[in-house]
């Protein structure tokens, strides 16, 4: 399909609808993302050409100033709603004309995909959130010291040796912990994992907490190791921050040592790739427009990110 070059700004705003997917840089607040990309749509959207003033109905009697600028005056006015002017009423856009929510928020520390509705992509924001799709990170972890709240910005608080540790033995823990994680599934659900109706469940699809109250670990693995540094992939649902530091925390104490999360990446949201994310210096009016059509045609390939049946855990009496 061909392109048309717009150049009107009323044209673009009634056209800014859909699921936006932002690039969140570590360190910056989510609410900080957005109000930048908000200003910078509003500042794109005022550089461009702008609807005309009202104009003033035929023979309105004008007071005038009693002095020799009456007759420019009234030439003016006798045309131009001067009140509508750019110049007076300030610019047309203003970030409340645009109306933003998130998918799914980050914390402070954790960069990647940050999933953004935009006007009327609110409701398609809110049908996502309510589907609970799992998102992958990639978890980076320092051996030796852990800190306070087991962020990089903590203080130290242990420090430990961890020679011992290899790629092997942290492989073996991470296979070990997804084993209890599924299996946690179905213990929620109240069935036993030997049996038939277990599998019955599992061919029903992926399981889901019925709240966000519930973090839910569906895999992890680890994908690089360099001492003292080592990589994990992990696929959760309803998990925070704080959550997976302290996995991370978890994982060094059954190691016999002590490690603190020094990265935090969500690579992965559903559908939604960390490589389709719209990078900082892209955060204009243009980017966003092309962004917000890269992001409609995912959901037109993938119906079932906004309605699909699911299995959710339901806690046992």
């Amino acid at each position: 399909m061909a392109l048309t070059k717009v150049y009107d700004a009323a044209t673009v705003f009634k056209h800014l609808n859909g699921i936006l997917n932002v690039y969140k840089p570590a360190g910056m607040k989510v609410k900080h993302v957005r109000n930048a990309i908000i200003g910078n749509i509003c500042k794109g959207l005022n550089e461009m050409e702008q609807r005309e003033p009202r104009k003033l109905p035929e023979n309105r009697p004008l007071l005038g100033t009693g002095t020799a600028a009456d007759h420019v005056l009234h030439n003016i006015a006798s045309q131009t709603d001067l009140s509508d002017h750019v110049l007076s009423a300030g610019p047309r856009y203003l970030p409340r004309d645009l109306i933003c929510t998130t998918v799914s928020s980050l914390g402070e520390h954790t960069s990647g995909v940050l999933l953004l509705g935009i006007n009327r992509g609110t409701g398609q924001s809110i049908s996502i959130r309510k589907n609970r799709p799992v998102r992958v990170y990639h978890i980076t972890g320092r051996l030796g010291s852990a800190t306070e709240t087991h962020l990089p910005d903590s203080r130290v608080t242990a420090r430990s040796n961890h020679r011992h540790v290899s790629a092997d033995r942290i492989s073996g823990l991470a296979s070990s912990m997804q084993a209890s994680h599924q299996r946690k599934m179905f213990e929620l659900c109240g069935v036993d994992l030997q049996t038939q109706e277990a599998y019955e469940l599992a061919c029903k699809g992926l399981l889901r907490p019925a709240d966000d109250s519930q973090p839910v670990v569906y895999g992890i693995k680890l994908i690089q190791f360099e001492r003292p540094h080592f990589t994990l992939e992990v696929h959760a649902i309803n998990e925070t921050q704080e959550y997976l530091a302290m996995l991370v925390n978890d994982m060094a104490l059954e190691l016999r040592t002590v490690a603190h999360c020094s990265q935090l990446r969500c690579v992965r949201h559903a559908h939604f790739d960390v490589r389709d994310s719209l990078l900082r210096h892209a955060w204009h009016l243009p980017g966003v427009v092309k962004n917000l059509r890269q992001q409609r045609d995912i959901l037109r390939t993938h119906p079932q990110l906004l309605r699909q049946s699911r299995v959710e855990l339901q806690a046992t009496q």
